[in-house]
């Protein structure tokens, strides 16, 4: 009688664990990021006639960016950023007057930008910049995995200007939640105006 007691209790048992899963092993969930609304892409236009802003250049930037002057270097002309506060992004801005110094210049950006976060990046992919039509020549460098810049690049018209730019955000750099919005900001710097 108490084997068959028994036996029936394990045979509930049994049944119980088949219908609901005891099988099941435990699988945490992943890490979820939140959700990112980006805004629609519009562009205003900087010249500065007034030579307020010791930016001698004429450009299209983001709406919903905010132009300021360099606060890291502010006895230095032609220092400025292009600041995207909701993103805590930034777009870290030098220019230079060219005078026949154009290869140092070049060398200036690779060592100091890129050269720097080679021991970070997974990849550096580097997108040739070449618009006869408005003689302005130059590199994107797509630097990939964690680092603290994943884009930056540099302009010129090989005579007079030299821009160079890198993007930054103000956090932990996590190249998979912050892909979307590397993107995003990726087209700004270098909008493909075709599609």
């Amino acid at each position: 009688m108490i084997k068959t007691r028994k036996l029936r209790v394990f045979a509930l048992i049994m049944i119980l664990c088949g219908s609901w899963g005891c099988r099941d092993v435990a699988v945490p969930k992943p890490k979820g990021y939140f959700r990112i609304d980006l805004p629609e892409k519009k562009y205003v236009a900087f010249n500065d006639s007034t030579g307020k802003t010791s930016i001698p250049l004429i450009f299209e930037y983001p709406a919903y960016g905010r132009i300021s002057m360099s606060r890291e270097n502010p006895q230095e002309p032609g220092w400025f950023n292009i600041e995207f506060p909701p993103y805590r992004a930034k777009i870290y801005f030098t220019y230079k007057d060219v005078k026949g110094d154009l290869s140092e210049l070049i060398e200036q950006t690779y060592t100091l930008n890129v050269k720097n976060h080679i021991a970070k990046a997974d990849a550096i992919d580097e997108q040739v910049i070449s618009n006869p039509v408005s003689n302005v020549y130059g590199i994107l460098f797509d630097l990939k995995g964690n680092t603290a810049t994943s884009v930056q690049f540099y302009v010129t018209d090989s005579l007079k200007h030299y821009l160079r730019g890198s993007l930054y955000f103000a956090s932990e750099p996590n190249a998979d939640s912050l892909s979307p919005v590397i993107d995003f900001f990726r087209a700004d710097i270098i909008p493909d105006r075709d599609a």
